[in-house]
């Protein structure tokens, strides 16, 4: 029975790239379903994404696209589509994105495995294990910050977690937490920054009287709220709007962007081109 994998890679761009991949791939009897590519101008690199089925197993793909590394200079993944990522979701006190997050994958639009939720407060307990997944209270101050975050960790090594995706938790990750997970956490905020800084920053967009509020999914970085970005989306908005439903709105385009950004990483759709990313978009 054919399995269904996700080739993604970059290297310098070439000639002969597409052309060695699809070879490779057409040697083997694999069939390529969707594939996409982009070479990147400025920093002269070249980025892919390959979607094809195939009788192999997984080892022995790798171990042919490992062949084409020297000659291309390549970095490469190779991901069995049927394996799906494991996730666990940080998250404090506002339940939206959580909420969003736990439907979609119950109702079968999300494609992961969220193995776990912790949290900085137990307020979300109850919604948590409604869905039957663990979740786990880990309080934190200034003076415990460092043991608070080694437990996120072992988390992370217990379930064996791939994504860590930040869903409204409002906490500065270390610099040494955001190191670890670099490339594997996501964070979601709203998309005025770097203006209306600190508390209610809806309120403060409404004062000013905006027209577009949105949100930004982003990888997490020590450079806070200005990791690579994945995803934006943003709503219109005008002076009928009160602070209030400015929220509202916000917290619906939160859910979307940063839903977006989950199912793109879950499905290799994303690659980081230095401080920016290269989203394929199905």
């Amino acid at each position: 029975m054919n399995a269904e994998y996700v080739l993604t890679l970059s290297c310098p761009d070439r000639p002969g790239v597409v052309a060695a991949v699809s070879g490779l791939l057409a040697a083997r009897g694999c069939n390529i379903t969707e594939s996409q590519q982009f070479g990147d101008q400025t920093a002269k690199r070249f980025f892919m994404r390959v979607q094809f089925t195939a009788a192999l197993p997984q080892d022995e793909l790798s171990s042919a696209f490992a062949g084409l590394v020297p000659e291309f200079g390549m970095d490469f993944k190779l991901r069995d589509l049927s394996v799906k990522p494991k996730v666990l979701i940080l998250v404090s006190k506002f339940g939206h994105c959580l909420n969003d997050l736990l439907y979609r994958v119950r109702s079968g639009l999300l494609d992961i495995e969220i193995v776990a939720v912790a949290s900085n407060h137990p307020d979300l307990r109850p919604l948590t294990q409604s869905y039957g997944i663990d979740y786990h209270h880990l309080p934190v101050t200034p003076e415990t910050r460092p043991r608070q975050e080694a437990e996120i960790l072992a988390l992370v090594e217990h379930y064996q977690v791939e994504l860590v995706v930040l869903a409204r938790y409002m906490q500065v990750l270390s610099e040494d937490l955001c190191e670890k997970l670099s490339g594997r956490a996501i964070n979601i905020h709203h998309s005025f920054l770097p203006s209306f800084k600190g508390a209610k920053p809806y309120h403060q967009a409404h004062d000013r009287g905006v027209k577009l509020i949105g949100a930004t999914a982003h990888y997490v970085t020590s450079d806070l709220d200005e990791g690579p970005i994945i995803e934006q989306e943003v709503a219109r908005v005008d002076h009928s709007h009160s602070p209030a439903d400015l929220v509202a709105i916000g917290r619906d385009v939160e859910c979307v962007a940063l839903a977006r950004a989950v199912r793109w990483h879950a499905e290799q759709r994303v690659l980081l081109d230095g401080h920016k990313t290269i989203v394929f978009p199905r």
